[in-house]
C-alpha cells in the first residue's frame, strides 16, 4: 500500500524518507506522503532455543507493540539461500511497516541475522532495528530437540546447534549488535519478562537505554 504514490500512481519501495522520518518522497514526482517510522524489533535464534515460546508469552502482555511469527509467511518460493532469503526479507519488511502505521511496532520472531535485514531496501522506513537472539547450551538445545520436539533429522539438530554457537560468537561483531538471551537456566516467565522490558526500553517513548549492554 505504501510503495505506491497517491500522486502518480508508481510503484516505488526505494522511496526518499526526510530526515525528521515523518514522511516518504516519491522518487518519480516528489510527492510526499506522510510516514511513522517506528522501530523493528526480531527476535532470533536456533530451533529450540524457546524463541516462539517467548513470543507466544509476549501476546500476553503485549499493548505497546505487535508480535508476529515470521514463519506463517513462509513457502517454498522463499526458500533462495543464494541471495540470503532476500525476497523473504524484503516481503516481511513491507508488511511490518505497513503494520507499524497504525501507530505501534511490530515484534518479528523468526529465525535470522542483522545483514538480511539492513541490506534491504525496505529498511529504511524504520528509525532502528533492535536484535535479541535467544541462545542455550548446545547439549540442552540438542536435547529439547530430540526430546522435547521429537526431532530425528541429523542435519536440522546439528544445524540448530551450528546456528546457536554462531549467534553467541558473534552478536557483538554484526552490525548492529545482537543482545543475547540465555534461556538455559531460564523460566519461559521469566525470559519472556525480560523480553518485555528490553522491548519497552527502547520504544519511541521508553527509557534511556545504556550503550554498552551485556549479555544476560
Amino acid at each position: 500500500m505504501l510503495n505506491y504514490c497517491r500522486n502518480c500512481g508508481q510503484y516505488h519501495a526505494d522511496k526518499i524518507i526526510s530526515e525528521d522520518g515523518k514522511n516518504m518522497i516519491c522518487p518519480n514526482c516528489n510527492k510526499k506522503q506522510p510516514l511513522k517510522q517506528l522501530p523493528l524489533f526480531i527476535i532470533t535464534g536456533a530451533s529450540g532455543v524457546g524463541k516462539s515460546t517467548i513470543s507466544v508469552e509476549l501476546y500476553k502482555k503485549e499493548t505497546d507493540y505487535i508480535v508476529i511469527e515470521s514463519d506463517i509467511l513462509w513457502f517454498d518460493f522463499f526458500n533462495t539461500f543464494e541471495d540470503d532469503y532476500r525476497t523473504y526479507r524484503e516481503t516481511w519488511l513491507r508488511v511490518c511497516k505497513n503494520i507499524s502505521q497504525a501507530g505501534k511496532p511490530v515484534v518479528l520472531c523468526g529465525c535470522s541475522v542483522p545483514e538480511q535485514f539492513e541490506n534491504c531496501v525496505e529498511r529504511r522506513y524504520f528509525s532502528e532495528i533492535h536484535y535479541l537472539a535467544c541462545v542455550c547450551d548446545s547439549d540442552l538445545l540438542e536435547k529439547r530437540l530430540r526430546q522435547g520436539r521429537n526431532v530425528n533429522d541429523e542435519n536440522w539438530i546439528q544445524g540448530s546447534i551450528s546456528f546457536n554457537q554462531w549467534l553467541k560468537d558473534n552478536a557483538d561483531k554484526t552490525e548492529p549488535n545482537i543482545m543475547l538471551l540465555d534461556t538455559s537456566t531460564k523460566s519461559v516467565e521469566d525470559s519472556s519478562e525480560f523480553v518485555d522490558e528490553w522491548i519497552k526500553k527502547r520504544l519511541p517513548y521508553g527509557g534511556e537505554v545504556s550503550i554498552h549492554e551485556k549479555k544476560i
